[in-house]
């Protein structure tokens, strides 16, 4: 934790926000504080100097900084009024960040990020280039999902995700994820006999540990089982994680023992299939013969028409699709090339036979392998 140079924070609704609604500038400036002080190596440890540092910011809080101006006393359940409140919201929770940084003299950029910009190739590299060239300018990103124009990807899981996916976007040495307690318990954390994990070296370590699914501020979307989901996705992309309270991230940025630490469980990659596997939302689906579930899983190729039995949904080119097997078991996911109406004529088809018949544009994989993420079954 004292060696990570480049780290991703992610900070809940609940660590900035009033319980009504409305950024609370005490709170947002408390952050801060601990923030620029782990930068600037603030701590008081040599060990821990912060020189070279450098720190991404993964914020949720728009739509909970929203409902106050807007007159709402609660978080909406429609959609229409969530964006509208994520409108209003982001741009008070980007000033907010803004003018409490330059009291440390420090710049700060907003990203606003949805599926499509990280699972589609060219989005992809546009996101990876734009982070780097930030903190290559010395600005600390913010980055927070676009709820204003979000559908699904509105209930990401209270960001919790999108922090272990950016940290893989980055090639972050560390991911610290804040919430409201100050660690993951093998029970209710307010319950006589309940203990913290200290660390988590694996899948079994959480064996029989009863994890709660919500937050307790109402402001919020995320509870510990998100936070548990973002910790093993990051992990497996070769990224440790320590999961602590709000009050206690200056430990964490100081490399000092707080929390449960995740350790890395799978090796550092360079692409974007984890955000295929994780991000994305399967617009619909294509059922695989057995040789093609075959070729697909066991020898990684990519999918041809002739190995199709059948589609599902409605979606178009460059659409994400569920890959299943014939018992409707999904056993892997990528972006298609054809629009849904089209598939049906190509099935068990080769594709020599189709560029006689159609033309030298239906000569191609229906999904390319570099498209393409197998699925943990």
């Amino acid at each position: 934790m004292a060696a990570a140079r480049r780290i991703v924070v992610k900070v809940g609704s609940s660590s900035l926000t009033t319980a009504a609604g409305g950024l609370d500038a005490d709170r947002v400036d408390a952050l801060v504080d601990v923030v620029a002080k782990a930068l600037e190596g603030d701590g008081g440890d040599r060990e821990t100097a912060g020189d070279g540092k450098e720190m991404v910011l993964v914020s949720s809080g728009a739509i909970a900084a929203g409902l106050a101006p807007l007159g709402l006393d609660r978080r909406p359940r429609d959609l229409a009024r969530q964006q509208a409140a994520a409108s209003v919201g982001q741009g008070l929770l980007v000033a907010r960040y803004t003018a409490s940084f330059a009291r440390y003299g420090r710049r700060v950029g907003q990203v606003l990020l949805t599926t499509d910009d990280t699972s589609r190739r060219a989005h992809y590299r546009n996101a990876t280039r734009t982070l780097d060239q930030l903190l290559a300018m010395g600005a600390l990103p913010i980055v927070n999902e676009n709820d204003t124009v979000a559908t699904d990807e509105i209930r990401f899981g209270d960001n919790d995700r999108l922090a272990a996916l950016v940290a893989h976007l980055v090639r972050a040495d560390l991911l610290v994820l804040l919430s409201d307690v100050d660690g993951l318990y093998d029970g209710d954390p307010r319950s006589p006999g309940t203990s913290r994990i200290d660390e988590v070296r694996g899948p079994k370590d959480l064996d029989g540990v009863s994890i709660g699914s919500a937050g307790r501020s109402g402001v919020g979307t995320g509870g510990m089982v998100t936070k548990v989901e973002a910790a093993r996705i990051a992990a497996a992309a070769g990224v440790p994680v320590v999961l602590t309270s709000a009050s206690r991230a200056g430990d964490a940025l100081l490399g000092r023992r707080t929390g449960t630490y995740f350790h890395r469980t799978g090796r550092r990659s360079a692409n974007r299939l984890l955000w295929l596997a994780h991000a994305s939302a399967p617009r619909g689906a294509l059922v695989l013969d057995d040789g093609a579930v075959r070729a697909v899983v066991e020898r990684r190729t990519s999918l041809l028409p002739a190995g199709i039995a059948s589609v599902e949904g409605e979606f178009t080119a460059g659409d994400p699709v569920e890959l299943r097997d014939t018992a409707g078991r999904a056993v892997a996911r990528g972006l298609v090339n054809f629009d849904a109406k089209e598939i049906p004529r190509l099935l068990g088809r080769s594709t020599r036979e189709l560029a006689r018949e159609l033309g030298p544009a239906y000569e191609r994989e229906v999904v390319h392998r570099d498209d393409l993420v197998v699925l943990d079954r």
